[in-house]
């Protein structure tokens, strides 16, 4: 099965949109870099799949990655997280252009849903292990080593990127919207794994409703894949609401606790486990969480997570210093009961697989420092107890 059909099929099915616009965006397939597609009642129908390689937003995103000093198709969500520091519109030290202005050079939109990668500036299929041209670097300067410093040039550069990403993203949205009429949308593709991006499609309201597939890298094409043979056999298809991507590994309490012993950790096993490991939270330890099956895709959903309370602004810095040891930039999420969400974020829709950023209200900000971005924005998990029972339980009783 096609790579891109397959990226639609794990979206599309269990997204509960019998009609839906789908939208899968990566590196690339087979060939292609992206693929739009008609979701109709259980039919999938390819409505372009134009863009090819070279021609690739995923790997326009990879090669900025990997001159920036970080890992290509790993590390594509830090330069997420540094855009917001950089400004896009500033001017290129020793030029007279803007940052956006060269990277409209580089993506170029050349019809409603077409696109071309100027190998004047990126050219990674040259040679290996460089991913950016002679030209690129004359403008920019030199690729960054990891562990050097990170200066205004750095973030100006990831702001271009994400904002120019942004925009053509959106526009062919807008397009596809106006040519094709579906009113619900559906994303998949590693590039959909962009939750900034995600969010600025939500704040324009083009589609009634959005669904991404927390599993939308190249893992996901497994799940489609699946879909697409069932869909082959059985001919008829039912899009049915399936949420709940924890589908990973689990063990019984007896396997945790056979661990314990072999491993000679002093244990305790509390008659709340909720309320207990909520007060341990309130007095800001940090928790490991370890629930049921792991979660499906590269997010913490709430049984693999590490826990800690969104205040005092202090917290982010305590648990990066003592567990995670990431970037000091690198926002952490929040995760809310669904019911809630209104009454802190601007959201008006459940985010229940953190893929979608979106703004604190204003006057919950000095509430829960610790879990916003420099722009104001949250990658937000919404919780119900219908699809994680135990994490909502231990939110109630925070």
């Amino acid at each position: 099965y096609r790579h891109h059909l397959c990226h639609v099929a794990s979206t599309y099915y269990p997204s509960r949109f019998k009609n839906a616009l789908c939208l899968s965006l990566d590196g690339v397939g087979e060939y292609e870099t992206g693929m739009i597609v008609g979701g109709k009642n259980g039919n999938l129908k390819v409505l372009s799949s134009e863009n090819l390689y070279p021609n690739s937003l995923g790997l326009a995103y990879s090669a900025i990655t990997f001159f920036l000093g970080w890992n290509h198709h790993c590390d594509e969500g830090i330069i997420m997280g540094l855009a917001p520091f950089g400004n896009s519109k500033n001017i290129i030290p020793k030029t007279k252009k803007s940052y956006i202005s060269i990277f409209r050079k580089i993506i170029k939109e050349t019809g409603d849903f077409s696109y071309e990668v100027d190998p004047f500036y990126l050219n990674y299929y040259d040679q290996r292990d460089k991913w950016v041209s002679e030209n690129f670097i004359k403008i920019f300067g030199k690729k960054r080593k990891y562990g050097d410093q990170i200066n205004q040039n750095h973030k100006d550069i990831a702001a271009a990127l994400q904002d120019r990403l942004e925009e053509i993203v959106i526009k062919q949205l807008e397009k596809a919207k106006k040519k094709f009429n579906f009113e619900n949308l559906c994303l998949a593709g590693g590039v959909s794994l962009n939750c900034s991006m995600n969010g600025k499609i939500l704040d324009k309201k083009i589609f009634k409703k959005i669904f991404i597939t927390p599993a939308s890298g190249d893992d996901g094409c497994a799940i489609g894949a699946g879909y697409l043979a069932y869909k082959k056999k059985n001919k008829k298809i039912k899009v049915k609401e399936n949420q709940s991507f924890y589908l990973g590994s689990r063990f019984s309490s007896n396997d945790v606790k056979k661990t314990i012993i072999k491993n000679k950790v002093k244990y305790f096993k509390p008659k709340n486990l909720y309320s207990e490991t909520a007060q341990y939270l309130a007095k800001g330890k940090i928790i490991a969480w370890f629930q049921d099956g792991a979660e499906f895709g590269p997010r913490a959903l709430g049984n693999r997570s590490i826990l800690c309370k969104p205040y005092p602004k202090e917290m982010r810095d305590y648990l990066n210093k003592r567990v995670k040891f990431r970037e000091v930039f690198r926002p952490f999420a929040p995760a809310v009961l669904e019911r809630y969400q209104k009454n802190y974020f601007n959201i008006n829709q459940q985010s229940p697989h953190m893929l979608m950023a979106c703004k604190v209200k204003s006057n919950k900000k000095e509430m829960i420092p610790a879990v916003v971005h420099v722009d104001n924005s949250c990658r937000v998990q919404t919780v119900n107890s219908k699809l994680n029972k135990k994490f909502n339980n231990l939110l109630e009783a925070f």
